[in-house]
């Protein structure tokens, strides 16, 4: 169990833990003995030279009284992890301790660490002798408790699983094999990989909630791309996304040249380059997007929306026989949203996320209708200005996620030029939204509804908004410049709509 050739310094242990913790800690440990362990996370990343996020404590029973007796010592809060688990975690002055006892009935150290997902989360040292002593020695050694050598893992960049039992004590650690690789950047162990294609529907039972907060730690991580393509291989991509099996072998128009799955696929390699280096594609807007692009929430939904966007293709799919059996996936981009919000709601998605992904994914085609009315001498002001207000937030999302998509189709017949002429695209969007859009929505209205109340003596309806945004669009363009052009144009457009003034419902009472 204890590899003799492998300890972990006092010091370590000392300056992970600040003063005032050390000391409840002590205080806790005299008032209910036992021994107490650092352990998994915290183990690992301490033997690999950083610095843990949080603190892992194992005891042999009575984690929640343990984690209680801390929070009171410490005034943190206490917050109970899991329902079956006896486990807790205290936070306190920004420092978060989990504490957890033997688990599934192991009766010491060696069991409960044979029980765990990950070999290299198979790691303890018992600190209670550092805590029994006022002034611990700093050179003191602690042995590092290993019974599944995974210190040996570490050495060599391996996930493994401690067991054929692991998976199916928790499903859920089908997915932590990805997601520790992804954010650890280790390789996964061959056995482990084939267990997991063999083991894959056992994910069936795992919580959606579980699933999407792992699914979202592989996607934020710098691999996410090799991550769900070993993913799919194993076959455990089908099991949670099962929607995108249905590209696979989908044959697309010739300008591309792979299939809608490994299509989706790429869009996500070429995401990541470009959120790596927006600048090398964007070159005249490049700051302005990476300034943007700081937010991580904002990343890792820009590679949700990479991944899935078109996900409505093979339900669009259809043969033109008049044009010679031509492909085409008409309103791929709408149909693609709706599916994803089904998808959403299954994985209990937050509104905001599931939102702002739909929008992405439903707006992802208006880059290149613009860029080909450009490209025909036929892009108008107006028509620039519909895109800016439609976008709203989301203009450099979408043309993010274009640009993706445009490099991910390489095939035969794709238009040349084509990345070039959307960041061109981009750019000149950019300068017409300073000069056009963003002067007329931070300038106080030429019109309002009361005007229209009040001055042209029309009812509040649908009509309201649709005469608003005209005006606000004309403003934009330069047709109307003042309040009396205003209502000029909401008279104009009362009249075509064949509404009569009339006196408001309200004032015959």
């Amino acid at each position: 169990m204890t590899r003799a050739d492998r300890n972990i310094s006092a010091r370590q242990v000392l300056e992970l833990l600040p003063d005032w913790l050390l000391a409840a800690l002590a205080a806790v440990q005299t008032e209910l003995g036992g021994e107490l362990y650092l352990s998994g996370g915290a183990m690992r990343d301490l033997l690999r030279g950083k610095t843990p996020a949080d603190i892992d404590l194992t005891v042999a029973a009575g984690a929640r009284v343990w984690g209680g007796r801390l929070a009171a010592l410490t005034g943190g809060a206490l917050v109970p992890l899991g329902r079956e688990e006896d486990a807790v975690r205290v936070v306190s002055r920004g420092v978060i301790v989990d504490a957890a006892s033997f688990r599934e009935g192991a009766r010491t150290i060696a069991d409960d660490l044979s029980r765990r997902d990950l070999t290299v989360n198979a790691l303890a040292c018992r600190i209670d002798p550092l805590l029994a002593v006022p002034q611990p020695a700093k050179t003191m050694l602690l042995p590092v408790l290993d019974p599944t050598d995974g210190g040996d893992d570490l050495d060599l960049g391996l996930i493994r699983m401690t067991g054929s039992a692991s998976f199916h004590r928790d499903p859920l650690r089908l997915l932590r094999v990805f997601r520790f690789a992804a954010t650890l950047g280790f390789t996964i162990e061959a056995g482990t990989l084939a267990q997991v294609g063999k083991q894959r529907h056992l994910v069936g039972a795992v919580a959606p909630e579980r699933i999407a907060h792992e699914l979202d730690l592989i996607m934020a991580s710098a691999s996410a791309f090799a991550m769900v393509q070993m993913m799919a291989t194993s076959g455990l991509l089908w099991m949670v996304i099962p929607e995108l099996a249905a590209g696979i072998g989908m044959i697309q128009p010739k300008s591309h040249h792979l299939d809608v799955w490994e299509h989706n696929l790429e869009t996500l390699r070429q995401m990541e380059r470009i959120l790596a280096a927006p600048d090398t594609f964007f070159s005249a807007s490049g700051e302005e997007m990476a300034a943007l692009l700081h937010v991580p929430q904002r990343r890792l939904r820009l590679k949700w929306a990479a991944l899935l966007h078109d996900l409505g293709k093979p339900a669009t799919h259809a043969l033109r026989k008049d044009k010679g059996d031509r492909i085409t996936f008409y309103n791929h981009d709408q149909a693609g949203a709706r599916m994803f919000v089904d998808l959403a709601l299954r994985l209990r998605w937050s509104n905001e996320a599931r939102e702002q992904v739909e929008r992405l994914i439903a707006g992802h085609m208006r880059p290149f209708h613009l860029a080909n009315a450009a490209r025909s001498d036929t892009l108008t002001l107006r028509a620039a200005i519909r895109m800016l207000c439609a976008a709203g937030d989301e203009l450099e999302g979408f043309f993010l996620l274009a640009m993706a998509d445009s490099l991910a189709g390489q095939g035969v017949e794709r238009i040349d030029g084509m990345e070039e002429e959307l960041a061109e695209l981009y750019r000149h969007l950019t300068r017409i939204r300073a000069e056009h859009v963003t002067p007329v929505c931070s300038a106080p209205p030429l019109l309002t509804g009361r005007d229209l109340i009040d001055t042209l003596h029309l009812s509040p309806g649908p009509l309201f908004k649709r005469i608003l945004v005209a005006v606000e669009e004309a403003r934009m363009t330069g047709e109307v410049d003042d309040p009396a052009g205003a209502l000029r144009l909401a008279r104009t457009m009362a009249a075509q709509e064949g509404v009569a003034a009339t006196t408001p419902r309200w004032r015959h009472a």
